[in-house]
């Protein structure tokens, strides 16, 4: 399993414009020079991004900003935002044989444990905070 790089990617376009804000204008096509992905993939980003309050995006080549305090921003809001998983994180597949012991038993001893796995993933995104990708990136650069 793999969640799609659109989580990374908002991390990446997240945290350029908050280092770039004060220089340059962030853009989608300065964001895909950063990223090296199509400024489309950029822009349905953003787009996501936006609609969840996380950005503002200035019509034109204004460029995007961040409407929150780093502090105040999770990998759960970023994942959320990006559409990484709709719903449960676990699907089961269709129609498991209801005259097998298994397939009849299947979701009863399954359910709860995903449910379980899908909360301590969620619990693991909802610590981790815009900020602290931001101080891992300041201390990398102040060496």
């Amino acid at each position: 399993m793999q969640i799609s790089s659109r989580f990374t990617l908002a991390v990446h376009i997240l945290i350029c414009i908050d280092t770039f804000k004060d220089e340059y204008k962030t853009t989608s096509d300065f964001l895909a020079s950063s990223t090296n992905v199509n400024p489309v993939i950029v822009r349905k980003i953003l787009s996501q991004l936006k609609s969840a309050g996380l950005v503002t995006v200035a019509r034109g080549s204004g460029g995007a900003s961040i409407t929150r305090s780093l502090d105040e921003i999770t990998f759960l809001d970023i994942y959320n935002a990006v559409d990484c998983v709709e719903g449960e994180l676990f699907h089961f597949h269709e129609s498991p044989n209801e005259s097998c012991p298994v397939g009849r038993n299947i979701h009863l001893i399954l359910d709860d444990k995903l449910l379980r796995v899908q909360n301590a993933l969620e619990r693991e995104l909802s610590s981790i905070k815009l900020s602290d990708v931001k101080g891992d990136l300041n201390s990398i650069l102040d060496k």
